[in-house]
């Protein structure tokens, strides 16, 4: 029904057209290649956003769009500030998932001879898989880290001041009062900072086997000849229950009556709950960059154990689940709205003052990881896409199959086959995810961020190859 009524407006454009209740169209961007395998309650996702109060513009899919909670993932929406609202689902429960990069001085031919033993060592000294704590911090530490982010981290000695320049909002969202999360979602994460969890979440050493554009390329620090580290987690048990908390609170306060689906729960964001998500959102979303910036420091000692001249610096780090107060030109006019990147990421071309002083001038890095097994890419963000989707692009490659579905379809044998035939060796607590994350369960990331490029809304920067995955 909604692909049939989709109108294509360019090559990688279409329009679901405002009918019913939307408020707004819908936008996508997709190839014919990605189309053929688009779910139909995606799209159905896309126009139930599309009918939210005080939407603006466009109900937006990205080219890694499927079904998720409420919002479809690969989702982008902006709401006015005065009639707009806030919603959990809009977000996602796993708050802040993100993506780190790491550029490093060590040959790949270097790291080979000692990869299985640096994989080995990395995965004892990284704490992973399904409700898994590493070292118990304090309550009053966790409080520190919800308003502080990762600059709790740099002071208690994880990482240096510049990895803060290099992160996503400096590392610290506000507004963030601890006293608006729960005292169950701390609990949840007092053993938990510091830990990878389980699902699509990894950390990958890489090489870069393409590099399309060879002067940002260097100016992102990456060299051909030397490995990569990426790492891609959030905020774990912590941020999935500020989720649950604030879908029954607005559940209770709100209730269903006005809404298309009832995951599209949400709160005015001038309101009293809608403020207090916010800032329990933005808890969590600190909690996930001092997550990874402890996780990035535990890294740099191994390698720095097994390669002590190595250099390891930040490249950036980007979240892919957030809800951002942010200004946008909306029919030209400087507009203030609440941006909802749900399997999103940020793309903001250059001179915005939210990219770091030494990117400002060529645009915000753009991190999209693939699949275990597949390519990740670094691309640049773009002023067309700040014009037409609000300064976003996609967030990685997107499933086509259900973790269910992948266990039915495929065993852990022929998955550890295939990686073996890439040369890729893997180390993981759970064979059990080898077969539900398998690159088979997931969209063609490279012709995702073709996309991407070809519309011009993340341009396409490095290619990079996994040669050690370590999974939950």
């Amino acid at each position: 029904m909604y692909k049939e009524q989709l109108k294509k407006i360019s090559e990688y454009e279409y329009e679901l057209p405002k009918t019913g209740k939307m408020l707004v169209p819908g936008r996508i961007f997709f190839s014919k290649k990605l189309l053929e395998k688009l779910e139909e309650d995606a799209l159905k996702q896309v126009a139930n956003v599309a009918m939210l109060p005080g939407i603006v513009k466009y109900s937006i899919g990205m080219p890694d769009l499927h079904v998720g909670y409420g919002f479809s993932i690969g989702g982008v929406a902006a709401f006015d500030m005065d009639k707009g609202i806030i919603s959990p689902g809009g977000v996602g429960y796993d708050i802040n998932c993100g993506v780190r990069l790491l550029a490093t001085n060590i040959p790949v031919s270097e790291f080979m001879k000692k990869r299985k033993e640096v994989l080995h060592d990395i995965f004892r000294s990284v704490p992973s898989g399904v409700g898994i704590g590493g070292k118990k911090y304090g309550k009053e530490d966790i409080l520190q880290v919800l308003q502080k982010g990762a600059e709790w981290a740099i002071e208690n000695g994880f990482g240096v001041k510049e990895d803060l320049e290099h992160t996503e909002e400096n590392g610290k969202a506000s507004p963030a009062n601890p006293k608006d999360v729960s005292q169950r979602a701390i609990a949840r994460g007092l053993p938990q900072l510091g830990t990878l969890g389980a699902g699509n979440h990894f950390l990958e050493i890489q090489k870069i086997d393409k590099i399309f554009d060879d002067k940002i390329a260097e100016q992102f620090g990456l060299n051909k000849n030397n490995v990569t580290l990426m790492i891609h987690c959030g905020s774990r048990g912590l941020g999935h229950q500020v989720a649950s908390d604030y879908i029954q609170l607005m559940e209770k306060e709100y209730g269903f009556a006005n809404l298309p689906d009832r995951e599209l729960i949400n709160a005015p964001i001038k309101s009293e709950l809608g403020q207090k998500y916010l800032s329990a959102m933005n808890c969590a979303v600190n909690f996930a960059f001092c997550n990874r910036q402890m996780i990035m420091h535990h890294v740099r000692e191994v390698l720095k154990r097994h390669f002590p001249s190595s250099k390891i610096d930040l490249v950036y780090d980007v979240c892919h689940n957030i809800a951002k107060i942010e200004e946008h030109e909306i029919d030209g006019k400087k507009t203030t709205v609440c941006i909802h990147r749900k399997g999103a990421t940020r793309s903001f071309g250059p001179g915005r003052k939210e990219i770091p002083a030494d990117y400002r001038k060529i645009g915000q890095p753009v991190l999209i990881p693939g699949s275990m097994g597949t390519a990740s890419f670094v691309l640049v963000g773009t002023k067309k896409a700040e014009e037409i989707t609000f300064g976003s692009t996609a967030h990685g490659a997107g499933r086509v199959e259900s973790r269910t579905q992948a266990k039915r379809e495929l065993t852990i044998a022929g998955v550890e086959k295939e990686l073996k035939e890439k040369d890729i060796l893997v180390e993981t607590l759970s064979k059990k995810a080898l077969v539900e994350e398998a690159p088979e369960a997931y969209k063609d990331v490279d012709e995702v961020v073709r996309v991407s490029h070809e519309l011009g809304i993340g341009n396409l920067v490095a290619r990079l190859v996994p040669l050690a995955v370590m999974k939950g």
